[in-house]
């Protein structure tokens, strides 16, 4: 998988126009891409990619959510694991900074986590650390297939 499988995915699909190409690694953080797209932090769509005793699973969240241990075993049965260094492009098909939770290697499960509603649309990777697609929530859950889950931190759980 590359950025031109995302990109052919997109366009197969009718969304070409929604990809947008940056000319460095401007999109591998979310502080990174926000600034390069010009949107707060909360709308870069930030992929966890993780394994699970079925095999890998990517779970999208808002960029400034953050993995809640608890929530994640209570809804997995399993302590999450982070997929590490080359196990991420092994596994999904996408590198690290850019992991797009479609056009995946096949078998990856995708979950959306709850934290992305708060927003009318959000940014994706689209594959290398330097693109991302600009969705709304339904465009997403559409091209993901993905299933909503709350594994995310809330403001209220921080404090």
């Amino acid at each position: 998988m590359s950025k031109e499988s995302v990109y052919q995915f997109l366009a197969d699909r009718g969304f070409a126009d929604h990809y947008v190409e940056f000319d460095e690694s401007s999109t591998a953080t979310v502080a990174l891409a926000a600034q390069a797209i010009g949107c707060e932090e909360g709308r870069i769509a930030k992929t966890m990619s993780l394994s699970t005793r079925e095999g890998a699973i990517v779970v999208v969240f808002n960029g400034v959510a953050r993995l809640d241990n608890r929530k994640y075993k209570d809804t997995f049965h399993e302590k999450a694991r982070f997929l590490q260094g080359e196990e991420v492009v092994e596994q999904t098909g996408h590198p690290i900074g850019g992991v797009c939770p479609f056009a995946l290697k096949a078998g990856v499960r995708v979950f959306l986590d709850e934290s992305l509603k708060v927003y009318e649309y959000v940014y994706p990777a689209a594959g290398a650390p330097n693109n991302a697609v600009r969705l709304t929530i339904g465009e997403l859950e559409e091209l993901t297939g993905g299933s909503w889950i709350s594994v995310a931190k809330t403001a209220e759980a921080e404090e």
